[in-house]
């Protein structure tokens, strides 16, 4: 839940979960059945950052968004690679949309990526939308995608991508998940 409530000098709370040294995993399938929330400034995601032991940072560990929508586009969800080279806005990826009038917070979906040495595959509803490969990137860039990565869950606030809730923004937000 992202509530409107001061907390620490901030303006709202929200969640997020994380994997990270608990479960850390190298290929395999992941999916996540929820309903999203939307609105100006609400950005809920489903993805995944590269283990780090090295401590080289972000991109160059690799993170893969299985699933971001950012709120003024509730028909819309994306999946992204980002790594060194090709992060931000300059990430790697696809949009899903829905027909014209729907929206992702109206009901529940499953949001999931196949990852296989060399290729990653996104689906919504099992249905394929995106595939990744070397060869997707740009020109001199590294698949930074052959080693463990964590889990991270979280219904974020703001941000340069979604913009800051505004006054059509209600609140509380609930992002629901079921598996």
């Amino acid at each position: 839940v992202a509530r409107k409530e001061s907390y620490m000098g901030k303006s709202y709370t929200s969640v997020r979960l994380k994997t990270q040294g608990k479960f850390e995993h190298l290929y395999g399938r992941y999916e996540i059945r929820m309903r999203i929330p939307f609105g100006q400034g609400i950005w809920p995601a489903f993805w995944m950052l590269g283990v780090d032991p090295s401590n080289v940072g972000w991109p160059t560990r690799g993170e893969i968004d299985i699933m971001e929508n950012i709120g003024r586009e509730p028909d819309t969800i994306h999946g992204t690679l980002h790594g060194p080279g090709y992060s931000g806005g300059n990430g790697v990826g696809a949009a899903s949309k829905l027909a014209i009038g729907k929206r992702y917070a109206d009901d529940y979906h499953v949001y999931a990526i196949e990852w296989e040495k060399d290729v990653i595959r996104w689906y919504v509803d099992d249905k394929l939308y995106q595939t990744r490969k070397p060869s997707d990137l740009p020109n001199g860039a590294k698949w930074v995608y052959d080693h463990p990565f964590f889990l991270l869950l979280n219904l974020a606030v703001g941000g340069e991508w979604p913009g800051y809730p505004n006054d059509s923004t209600t609140f509380p937000q609930t992002m629901k998940v079921d598996y």
